[in-house]
């Protein structure tokens, strides 16, 4: 649908007509869209309420009595993720805004995803340990300060552009804060395709896809190798100028209501990149 009116719709009316707009647009996008397997009975077209759920990140239960028109709330990140599930296009996402009475919220441009003040304040918590805020594409979504002491270097700020991957991949690899290049991109790239295959087509990541490959021959190389690996736990090795070697073992958090984004928290593997954060850290 290339484009829905918005128009004044009166409140006794806006609960129908957000059942009937979600049930219509549950059913035009199909199981292959999602990366979800036909399967060999599917009653009805399109996606089944449950799978609508599972892919935004919301409860079952939830997301079908919003279907149903019943009177809950509904917060801005969670209406996104039922959005991009749905692959709404703007016009159709500001139609949803206004049927579930809650303030419009223009997106980015670009796909990225505001972080709601509650999940930074999760982040500050977890100081002196670096955590940050990543989508499936890597852009850096928010911070914390140790996050930021660790990473945050002049090579980063030079960039321009608030992407891990962009950083490691163009910044010199005498800056580059990541050891063991040749082990780690590999898999980060990896981690990126797996994600990039339910969102083929979209010119956010086609662009940001064809942009980096022109800027780094090393990613064009293991982009074309078409390797692909899921998130996971791992000790990682940094460099900084000011304390040297730290081995860090990072863990990934989902999150609620924003589909692809997920906190990493990086811990000390060991007592002496214990030290080092605490000089990092230290003011």
């Amino acid at each position: 649908m290339g484009g829905v009116t918005t128009m004044a719709v009166p409140t006794q009316r806006r609960r129908p007509e957000l059942a009937s707009f979600l049930r219509s647009r549950r059913a035009r996008v199909t199981p292959q869209d999602a990366g979800i397997p036909p399967g060999l009975r599917r009653r009805t077209p399109g996606l089944r309420r449950e799978e609508v759920a599972q892919l935004s990140g919301v409860g079952v239960t939830w997301y079908t009595w919003l279907e149903q028109g019943r009177p809950i709330n509904a917060s801005p990140q969670v209406l996104d993720a039922v959005a991009r599930t749905l692959r709404l296009d703007p016009p159709e996402r500001e139609h949803l805004y206004h049927l579930a009475e809650v303030a419009y919220a223009p997106a980015a441009e670009d796909g990225t995803q505001a972080v709601s003040p509650e999940i930074q304040g999760v982040l500050d918590a977890l100081h002196p340990h670096p955590a940050v805020v990543y989508n499936g594409r890597y852009d850096v979504l928010a911070t914390n300060e140790a996050y930021r002491r660790l990473f945050m270097g002049p090579d980063h700020v030079l960039t321009g552009i608030r992407n891990v991957l962009w950083t490691l991949f163009t910044v010199p690899e005498s800056s580059c804060p990541v050891a063991h290049r040749e082990q780690e991109l590999p898999l980060m790239v990896a981690q990126l395709r797996g994600t990039y295959g339910r969102h083929v087509g979209e010119p956010a990541w086609e662009s940001f896809v064809r942009r980096l490959s022109a800027a780094s021959p090393e990613f064009a190389a293991l982009w074309a190798s078409g390797d692909v690996v899921p998130p996971g736990a791992r000790v990682k090795t940094f460099r900084h100028e000011a304390v040297g070697e730290l081995r860090m073992t990072s863990v990934s958090l989902s999150i609620n209501g924003m589909p692809e984004c997920r906190i990493v928290a990086y811990t000390p593997n060991d007592e002496e990149s214990r030290r080092g954060m605490d000089v990092l850290c230290t003011d």
